[in-house]
């Protein structure tokens, strides 16, 4: 399977860069914006494009937790009927997660 490895290895790298470039945003901006109230925050996220790279961020965020969750408990979760159920979980937890980061984000409109 050696498209789906290499597809796993190209989702993990690439939500990392969505990542890092967030990560270095976002700071860099809080320290700008210094001292931060609800109007200052409010107006950060209200933005079409600040939203749109917020939910990008969320969305690499769980792509990212869910490869690495997958892996490991591919390597060490064995009984397969535990291991199918902690996939289900876990990828019904991000999902949810990624729907409720929505419903934040543009209800701010």
């Amino acid at each position: 399977m050696v498209g789906g490895a290499l597809s796993t290895w190209l989702v993990q790298r690439v939500s990392a860069l969505l990542l890092a470039a967030y990560s270095l945003f976002f700071p860099l901006w809080v320290a700008l914006h210094w001292p931060l109230d609800f109007a200052v925050w409010r107006g950060l996220f209200v933005p079409l494009p600040m939203r749109i790279a917020t939910l990008l961020f969320v969305v690499a965020l769980a792509l990212h937790a869910w490869v690495g969750m997958r892996d490991i408990f591919m390597d060490y979760v064995h009984p397969l009927g535990l291991r199918l159920t902690l996939h289900i979980v876990a990828l019904l937890w991000l999902a949810a997660c990624v729907v409720w980061a929505t419903a934040i984000l543009w209800r701010l409109s």
